[in-house]
């Protein structure tokens, strides 16, 4: 069996690609110039312009004699429509879902594939939290509906993505067989000093392995200078939410980057926000993003950075299929540096006289889905 905690890799090469209309021309294009392979493993899939051209490139890779398998979540893509899947399917393209929804399946129906991976003639991977929906990417416009980042990697890391790939493909080769065992989390392997290229998989599977929260721990932890982390979906776990607090009264530049109103899980954030004021008082600023939705899921602690689909909340760790790129590369640090200071600067930082001055209607919708939150936490503690 390969091995189940990934080591770092020297001699890599990432680009840290900043929205669709920067990464989504470049995956299309590698696409089309593959010669021997094309794997994709995606969550979110909707018919639509953006769709419709990465089924395009799919089908006519397959037809060029080139080996191509996508792997879809089966909720995920369940708006992908028959023409489509039909398309790729008569094409010659594998096609095969993750965890089909069924009412017999009950609570497994919760248990979803996250990741968002494209491999391309093994020597290529990309990696981030894009779907192929409209939202991420439509050519007609300038800017995409949702702001999201993508890491292209090539060098030896592109192995281990391909480790990952193939382990889950091999386990979705029936309905019954979604998910592969994996044996428990023994240790992660010690952190070397930066160094360019150095970059290793960090992967969640479900309750079984969580080596991605193992590290993001850990390296909050041992933060000296600053912690900033960005996720749509704030609904960390309590160790988390402990790791940053501590780390800001030790004084530790600890930077919170949150959706605002622009989102399209209103109940989720109103629930977020009630860890705001305890955070607050510690020392952690939080800033809201206004352009529009912010769907990335970063990490920058000090030099080291993890990019991927992991938002760190309580749900995606109990049912979730997770994967980030973890990397201590001082181009890609560098990069991901420079877009936080970006999105900060298009953010509206809330304070505690904010917190205290929110209106009734937002107060009344925080305790109300905060306690729905904590109900449903409970349960999913008890079930487990």
């Amino acid at each position: 069996m390969p091995q189940t905690v990934f080591p770092w890799r020297g001699g890599n090469r990432f680009q840290l690609l900043i929205d669709g209309e920067q990464f989504f021309p470049r995956l299309l294009a590698a696409i089309d110039a593959a010669r021997s392979q094309v794997e994709l493993e995606l969550y979110l899939v909707e018919a639509g312009v953006c769709a419709e051209q990465l089924v395009d490139c799919l089908c006519r890779a397959a037809a060029r004699g080139v080996p191509v398998r996508c792997l879809f979540d089966a909720f995920g893509c369940r708006r992908l429509g028959s023409r489509l899947s039909t398309r790729l399917r008569l094409a010659g393209v594998q096609l095969r879902l993750y965890n089909p929804i069924s009412w017999r399946h009950g609570v497994r129906n919760l248990y979803r594939d996250h990741r968002k991976l494209l491999l391309v003639d093994q020597q290529l991977a990309w990696v981030g939290g894009a779907g192929a929906t409209d939202d991420f990417w439509l050519p007609a416009s300038a800017v995409s509906r949702w702001h999201e980042l993508m890491v292209e990697v090539a060098g030896p890391a592109v192995v281990d993505w391909q480790i990952l790939f193939e382990r889950e493909w091999e386990a979705c080769v029936d309905t019954c067989a979604w998910r592969p065992f994996i044996r428990p989390l023994a240790h992660l392997p010690a952190r070397p000093l930066s160094g360019e290229g150095l970059g290793r998989v960090a992967y969640a599977d479900a309750q079984q392995h969580r080596d991605i929260l193992r590290s993001l721990l850990r390296n909050l932890g041992h933060a000296r200078q600053r912690i900033w982390l960005a996720t749509p979906y704030f609904l960390p776990s309590w160790r988390v939410r402990k790791a940053l607090r501590k780390a800001a009264q030790r004084g530790v530049d600890v930077r919170l980057l949150l959706s605002g109103r622009l989102t399209d899980h209103g109940p989720v954030r109103f629930a977020g926000q009630r860890y705001y004021p305890r955070l607050l008082k510690s020392g952690v600023r939080i800033f809201e993003y206004q352009p529009r939705f912010m769907h990335l899921k970063a990490v920058l602690v000090d030099d080291w950075v993890s990019i991927g689909s992991c938002n760190f909340d309580h749900w995606t760790l109990r049912f979730n299929l997770e994967a980030n790129i973890e990397a201590l590369d001082p181009g890609l640090t560098t990069a991901l540096a420079a877009s936080f200071e970006n999105d900060f600067a298009l953010s509206r930082e809330i304070t505690l006289d904010d917190w205290f001055a929110r209106p009734l209607a937002m107060r009344i919708s925080q305790r109300l889905w905060g306690w729905l939150d904590r109900l449903v936490v409970n349960l999913m503690d008890r079930w487990r």
